[in-house]
């Protein structure tokens, strides 16, 4: 994948980048692996907004993607290499041999028409699935199971990867794209390589409309509301928040408050917490 940028011609185009595509085979997605999905535009079941700033965006199609990648022991070829307007990573389409058509993330290295398989003896190859037991230590995986049989649900993100950095007892450890290290049970799978797209965490959005076509409407600075809006509003001017710290509309502490279960069952399974952002200060922005 490479990146393109555009002459300064608007104000949309000075800074805009995007993809060159130059890794799609096919702008036609699989029609049986595609459905049309309720987009809920931040509301629940009553129709209230419970996340502010969801609505609008360009229509979808949802590509249904295997996360579990439980088809063993039988072969199958890459057909295509596709876009997927539902996440930043790449799909491919697979044609098993016995004639079934599947979806799953396209990892770097993998180009049509090569065979892979998910099988507890399957080669190491990227692109292949085996449990974590099986793969050798130092290797990079991703569309990592939480549990055996639930389907990967770490390392699925553009560019993503964990490493195997030890296996003892029933359990494998991992380092997470977060810095994150945690234990894993050794017979979940997880395939071998890394998500591709890796050049999408360097684009540049270059103008607000690009945020609407994904679904988002603008943010509003709680420090420019009314008090009756927000905890940081009121005041004459640019007027300081008031308080010991930041907080949401509903006084609860941001920016590095910690929202994480005191007493979470998987407390157990992390051998070292994920780094802090540093650009994450006291009072740095207004929420």
């Amino acid at each position: 994948m490479g990146i393109r940028s555009y002459r300064p011609l608007t104000p949309g185009t000075r800074e805009r980048t995007v993809s060159d595509f130059a890794d799609i085979t096919t702008d036609k997605p699989e029609k049986s692996l595609t459905y049309s999905v309720h987009r809920p535009k931040g509301r629940n079941n009553r129709g209230v907004i419970t996340c502010r700033h969801r609505g609008g965006g360009h229509k979808r199609l949802y590509r249904q993607v295997d996360f579990k990648r439980d088809k063993r022991n039988i072969t199958a070829k890459v057909a295509t290499i596709e876009y997927d307007p539902n996440r930043n990573a790449r799909i491919c389409l697979l044609n098993y041999a016995d004639g079934e058509k599947r979806y799953i993330l396209h990892p770097v290295g993998l180009a049509v028409g090569d065979t892979i398989i998910a099988s507890e003896d399957a080669p190491f190859e990227v692109g292949n699935a085996l449990p974590l037991h099986r793969i050798p230590l130092g290797t990079t995986v991703h569309n990592i199971e939480l549990e055996s049989g639930k389907g990967g649900q770490m390392a699925r993100a553009a560019g993503a990867g964990a490493q195997l950095v030890a296996k003892e007892g029933g359990y494998a450890t991992l380092k997470l794209p977060s810095s994150e290290v945690r234990m894993v049970r050794r017979e979940c799978y997880a395939t071998i390589g890394q998500v591709g797209n890796i050049e999408h965490r360097n684009l540049t959005l270059g103008k607000a409309g690009r945020t609407r076509w994904a679904g988002r409407r603008p943010q509003v600075r709680g420090s420019v509301m009314n008090p009756v809006d927000h905890p940081h509003g009121g005041g004459e001017g640019k007027a300081p928040i008031g308080r010991a710290g930041p907080v949401t509309p509903w006084g609860k502490p941001a920016l590095g408050y910690k929202t994480r279960k005191k007493k979470k069952g998987s407390d157990s399974l992390i051998v070292r917490r994920r780094r802090r952002s540093s650009k994450r200060g006291r009072g740095g922005r207004n929420a």
